[in-house]
């Protein structure tokens, strides 16, 4: 075990801007304070760091993953969103909630469990830009590391366990019509056609219902059609957000709805996914045995990308986040690092 000064790593990082895409200080930074403090074989891609515990081999792999990029500072700050102040046990600054406490819990729940052996292979991962969900994030870093499989993604939960994750699927739908003149009684009204798959969108319930998401949650957000009032529309287009509840993929979903409705459907992109961890799950027994509570977090996450299961947990308060004058107490980091070694060690995943 690596002894360590996370917290001055920590309040380095937040004086240095890493808002998403815009990381590279900060991973340097980073990059540099792991080699200087003993960490071997600190791997980069872009401005995603990661550290294995042993090369790949048979055991299951086990990801720890906190971000390094934060969001803008918002106008309501009374602080220098920027200057890293530890006051009453509070250390202030934009990304010390969110996502700086668990990254450096994580880091020294890494560096506790691999210095004994475990029944998993473990990864820690900081990763960039999960706050706009790029590509040049999490997602360059998985294609880079091979096979997960179970991931602790690190968010500021209270140290509860988010065992769901609500998705995100935006759907352009196409009605099609037959224009004509308003005054006669010619052509097909698109508006008219995209009535019954509109309806069908407000009122279609999925069988499938999370415990601790509820339903699918659909919702027709924008509409347009028509080019002048005397015109019969050919055209209806509308924009459906969609919700899933981690009891589909987006896959699925979208396979169900085309099934359903006769209007054209379009995804813009089937990567925000959701995710459901069932509690039979070895990490939610051993959570619940510690007292940890599971629910479900609407808020999206890096989660959110993995094809593998993940649980959501981290130190600090997620109403703090994206919020003027950011901060989280020494006490919850020093506590999420107890909580992940206990949550973790010896645990076996099969």
């Amino acid at each position: 075990m690596i002894k360590m000064d996370t917290i001055g790593l920590l309040s380095s990082l937040i004086r240095i801007p890493s808002i998403s895409r815009e990381e590279r200080a900060a991973c340097d930074r980073m990059q540099e304070w792991l080699s200087s403090n003993g960490f071997q074989d600190v791997h980069r891609v872009g401005n995603n760091l990661w550290m294995e515990s042993e090369p790949p081999c048979e055991k299951p792999t086990l990801l720890l993953n906190a971000h390094i990029d934060t969001v803008k500072p918002s106008h309501g700050y009374t602080r220098d969103p920027y200057k890293a102040e530890v006051i009453d046990g509070k250390l202030y600054g934009l990304g010390s909630n969110d996502d700086g406490g668990s990254l450096v819990a994580l880091l020294e729940a890494y560096s506790i469990l691999s210095s004994k052996p475990q029944p998993y292979r473990l990864v820690y991962a900081a990763t960039a830009e999960e706050e706009v969900c790029g590509k040049g994030g999490f997602d360059l870093f998985l294609s880079e590391v091979g096979k997960i499989d179970f991931g602790v993604i690190g968010e500021p939960t209270g140290m509860n366990m988010a065992v769901a994750e609500k998705g995100l699927m935006v759907l352009d739908c196409v009605a099609r019509g037959k224009s004509g003149h308003a005054a006669r009684n010619e052509g097909v009204n698109a508006i008219y056609e995209a009535l019954e798959d509109i309806g069908w969108f407000r009122t279609y319930q999925f069988p499938k219902v999370s415990e601790y998401l509820g339903p699918v949650k659909m919702s027709v957000t924008m509409i347009s059609a028509g080019t002048q009032h005397n015109v019969v529309p050919d055209e209806c287009r509308f924009v459906v957000d969609v919700r899933p509840n981690g009891m589909y993929s987006n896959q699925e979903l979208l396979a169900l709805i085309k099934e359903e409705v006769s209007c054209e459907v379009k995804e813009r992109s089937t990567r925000i996914g959701s995710s459901h961890l069932p509690v039979s799950h070895p990490v939610v027994r051993r959570g619940l045995s510690l007292g940890l509570q599971p629910f479900g977090s609407p808020t999206t996450s890096n989660q959110a990308l993995c094809s593998f299961p993940t649980l959501k947990i981290g130190p600090g308060d997620s109403s703090r986040s994206h919020g003027p004058d950011e901060y989280i107490t020494l006490d919850e980091i020093a506590t999420g690092v107890d909580l992940y070694v206990k949550l973790l060690d010896d645990l076996e995943l099969n």
